[in-house]
């Protein structure tokens, strides 16, 4: 063991001072832009970069330690983009956003996309179920907060009344205000909690299927079934969408931390929550267009069928927008 640690130490020893110098560089263009730096400096970034890769080749071949490795491979890619990145403005950076980073991030997670839709179908049944046969389940699984007059004691006026009466619009407004805190609040944790191998991830959007059951239950025992879906759904595509691909994402990450394969489990979930990310910043922008269906369409608008061509709509454009294929995926897959 001692020969391969004295190797290394003197490696680094040896061409430190340059990965060091260069590490500056990169710090200053990533903090301000190339511009900060003076004509000599941006002629030795290409040389330090080639000198980088060089060690990074020389490290890989004599087996040197994976820490140093791994090192080398982020100072080369992070001077890659540097040396031969293009410049992109803000409009172009958010451009990209849209029309590539999003979708292919949303694709990449399909199977945990799958795996939590199937959590979400399977809570809605289980709670619409149990929740038939006897009522008294309702209160656990629906928060008291969104059950006030909307429980299995409701009469069926009443009921009505949340979904289309003018009279009810301040309690209507009060409902879709907790139903947006609670799902955003779900597609957050689902994500956050995803480093703990996924499990948290899972129970939470089964627990949000659970409750969507139960709420189902009630209307239609009530014969208000076909109602209280263009309802819910004029706004609960795109929310219950963003609740799954939230759950995907932080699946993907818990996935990576307990199965890394040859990388290190820390490399392996900072591979994977950079996509992450991405996939997250997505979510943030569906459930903003969800607030805004939830606050306006569904107010203003007392059509059910209008309500169901709006759901159905939105589903469709987001099933396009994320699944249409893309060079990009063909070339990677």
């Amino acid at each position: 063991m001692a020969e391969p640690v004295l190797k290394s130490s003197r490696f680094r020893a040896e061409r430190e001072p340059d990965w060091l110098r260069l590490e500056r560089l990169l710090g200053r263009v990533e903090k301000g832009s190339a511009a900060d730096l003076s004509v000599d400096e941006l002629i030795a970034a290409p040389v330090l970069y080639r000198a980088a890769l060089s060690s990074l080749s020389v490290a890989r071949a004599t087996s040197l330690d994976q820490g140093l490795v791994e090192y080398l491979e982020s100072l080369s890619a992070r001077a890659y983009f540097l040396v031969y990145g293009a410049r992109a403005t803000a409009l172009e950076r958010v451009s990209r956003f849209f029309a590539r980073d999003w979708p292919l991030a949303a694709q990449a997670v399909w199977r945990e996309t799958l795996v939590c839709l199937g959590l979400t179908v399977l809570g809605t049944v289980i709670a619409y179920v149990m929740t038939g046969r006897d009522p008294t389940w309702f209160s656990a699984f629906v928060p008291g907060a969104l059950e006030e007059g909307r429980g299995p004691s409701a009469t069926t006026a009443a009921l009505r009344a949340t979904l289309f009466d003018h009279q009810h619009q301040h309690g209507l407004s009060v409902l879709a205000t907790f139903l947006f805190t609670h799902n955003a609040g779900i597609a957050l944790f689902a994500f956050a909690l995803g480093f703990a191998f996924g499990v948290p991830t899972a129970f939470l959007i089964l627990i949000n299927g659970l409750m969507l059951g139960a709420f189902l239950q009630v209307f239609v025992s009530h014969g208000l079934g076909y109602e209280v879906v263009g309802w819910l759904f004029i706004h609960g595509v795109t929310e219950i969408s963003a609740i799954i691909l939230a759950g995907a994402a932080g699946m993907r990450i818990g996935w990576a931390i307990g199965f890394p394969g040859e990388r290190t489990r820390l490399g392996s979930a900072a591979a994977e929550g950079r996509r992450a990310a991405t996939l997250m910043a997505g979510v943030v922008v569906m459930l903003f267009c969800a607030g805004l269906l939830e606050g306006f369409a569904r107010q203003l608008i007392q059509q059910t069928p209008v309500r169901y061509a709006i759901a159905i709509g939105t589903g469709l454009i987001w099933l396009t927008y994320f699944y249409w294929p893309r060079p990009e995926a063909a070339a990677r897959a």
